[in-house]
């Protein structure tokens, strides 16, 4: 075996010297700021206000959040103020008075808050064209008056509001992502799962749609983590719990 050269473990022996006796000082990391998204849904039977939080770290140029909390807003759904849509707008200032103690003052201006109705709001929008524009306003108003970032208040169409539910589920089911044993955010190499979404009146079953050629127009495509998904609604109406409900009780009496 050949040996070392003496000068090379002379300067080897130097440097571990050099650096067990120089002082060392730990290099702050800085820390992964916090942020923040509110999202109304105002839904047909009440609304319920979400805090959202995320940080900056992203899988595949999307984001990744958590609920942080929420507030049901007192009261029935936002359609129900019709008459009075003033009312309707009143009654979203408790929860968000709520949500400025939730998230830090600092940050207030930089938090986005979205609105989005839906199967009510639909309908009364298709009779009463007026009057849910009234209600869309005045909403607007409370929510403009509001210190937070104000991004919109609209009415979602039944797909957008499936493909959203469909996005939610799989989400939730780590799908789309998963954490390695590094911590790290990697695919999860997973299939995605269809949703049955039950309501009041009808069903809806919500699915990827896995070739092109099998897209309907009316599909939803989405870029979510890395990749496009194309999901498509099957309406299945008169399925609700009302409609099942109504039946059952028809069977009873018969």
């Amino acid at each position: 075996r050949e040996l070392l050269p003496p000068w090379l473990v002379i300067v080897a022996g130097l440097t571990g010297i050099v650096l067990l006796c120089v002082s060392t000082k730990d290099v702050p990391v800085a820390p992964l700021r916090t942020k923040y998204g509110i999202v109304l849904d105002a839904g047909p039977s009440r609304t319920i206000l979400f805090v959202y939080q995320w940080t900056t770290t992203k899988a595949n140029k999307t984001g990744v959040i958590k609920g942080c909390s929420s507030c049901p807003v007192q009261g029935p759904g936002v359609s129900s103020y019709s008459d009075s849509p003033e009312k309707a707008g009143k009654s979203l200032e408790p929860c968000l008075n709520w949500a400025q103690n939730e998230i830090p003052a600092e940050q207030h201006s930089q938090t986005p808050l979205y609105l989005g109705a839906t199967a009510s709001m639909r309908q009364l929008n298709l009779t009463h064209p007026i009057l849910s524009d009234g209600l869309l306003a005045a909403l607007t108003g409370t929510l403009k008056s509001s210190p937070f970032n104000f991004q919109g208040a609209q009415i979602l169409s039944s797909p957008e509001e499936e493909a959203f539910n469909w996005v939610a589920v799989n989400y939730v089911l780590e799908n789309f992502f998963k954490y390695d044993w590094r911590g790290q955010l990697v695919p999860s190499g997973k299939g995605t799962a269809g949703v049955l979404s039950v309501g009041g009146t009808s069903a809806q079953l919500t699915s990827k749609l896995e070739e092109e050629k099998q897209a309907p127009k009316e599909g939803v495509r989405l870029q979510l983590y890395g990749q496009t998904h194309r999901v498509h609604s099957r309406q299945c109406p008169c399925h609700g719990t009302e409609q099942l409900r109504s039946r059952l009780l028809s069977v009873l009496i018969q």
